[in-house]
């Protein structure tokens, strides 16, 4: 396991350099920050003091070169927006969504799982046909539609819960993650239900049926463990993208979280902030990556030992 894990590493090692290069360059495409941050008025010589006093006035290479220096010392300099510690700010941001992404998917696993393994135990009935229909559905529609359709219907015309903000506690939470939550629920519930289908077809689940062993029990505890590497890695794919896809909505539901952090640096050229937060989502990315990797080797030796050779 542990040349697995060393293998993993290595491999996201490049993809993560590409990602630092990248963001680097791009975010210097969205313009020169001098103009939102000086009057129109300024003079060249406050122009050339405010680039000099953050190093805009250097050859892109030189910032570079600067900024991967820093970041090797896990310094990922200063917000020109509060001329706070831009680690500060995006660690500051980042609990609330991956609060936001863990809570999301929990409930998608679990509705998932009973949704899936039910319809699964009674192919073809209404209640598989129904729930068939409304995962796909769910899996279909965008989450930016959900979002603002969910702020239209409840938040102005029924009034009946906040349209932004974690001022209003559990309220606060609601449309968040349903609206999070729909895509990963109709996917993983279309995995569950095909992979609990051909589980308790199996002949190993056939052999207990036939020994009298109790329904309920050959679901859990045999279709349901072998059903379980499919629906891991789908799992893990889909909180992946809940952490790199909250963008949209935590800008919709105003939630302070990494999401609305980079989209408001975006639009303020705050570089060092936008840096430290793609950054960190990145690394969460590549970690979550290989933790998906290592449960399904755990899961699937075959995995495990052609990872080892």
């Amino acid at each position: 396991m542990t040349t697995f894990l060393r293998k993993r590493a290595l491999s996201s090692a490049l993809p993560l350099l590409v990602v630092l290069l990248g963001v680097f360059l791009l975010a210097r495409l969205t313009g020169d920050p001098t103009s939102l941050y000086l009057p129109e008025a300024a003079t060249p010589a406050q122009r050339e003091a405010f680039a000099q006093a953050n190093g805009l006035d250097l050859p892109v290479w030189q910032q570079l070169l600067d900024y991967l220096a820093g970041v090797a010392q896990l310094d990922f300099g200063t917000s020109l927006r509060t001329e706070e510690p831009a680690a500060e700010m995006v660690l500051r941001a980042y609990p609330y969504t991956l609060q936001l992404a863990a809570v999301t998917m929990l409930l998608a696993v679990v509705g998932a799982v009973v949704v899936g393994s039910w319809a699964a135990y009674r192919p073809n009935s209404v209640a598989d046909r129904v729930s068939s229909f409304l995962s796909m559905t769910g899996a279909s529609v965008p989450d930016f539609w959900l979002a603002v359709t969910g702020v239209w219907l409840f938040a102005v015309v029924l009034g009946i819960l906040p349209t932004s903000g974690t001022d209003n506690g559990v309220l606060s939470w609601v449309l968040p993650i349903v609206v999070l939550m729909v895509r990963p629920l109709g996917v993983l519930t279309q995995v569950v239900r095909g992979a609990m289908v051909s589980a308790l077809s199996a002949p190993y689940v056939r052999l207990a049926r036939s020994k009298g062993a109790d329904s309920r029990r050959v679901v859990t505890h045999h279709a349901l463990r072998n059903a379980a590497a499919p629906a891991l890695t789908v799992a893990g794919d889909l909180a992946v993208s809940l952490v790199n896809g909250a963008v949209i909505v935590e800008t919709i539901f105003g939630w302070p979280g990494i999401g609305k952090l980079m989209i408001d640096s975006i639009l303020q050229r705050d570089f060092a902030v936008l840096q430290a937060a793609v950054l960190l989502t990145a690394v969460t990315i590549f970690v979550m990556n290989i933790l998906i990797d290592v449960g399904y080797a755990l899961l699937d030796a075959r995995v495990r030992d052609a990872a080892t050779v």
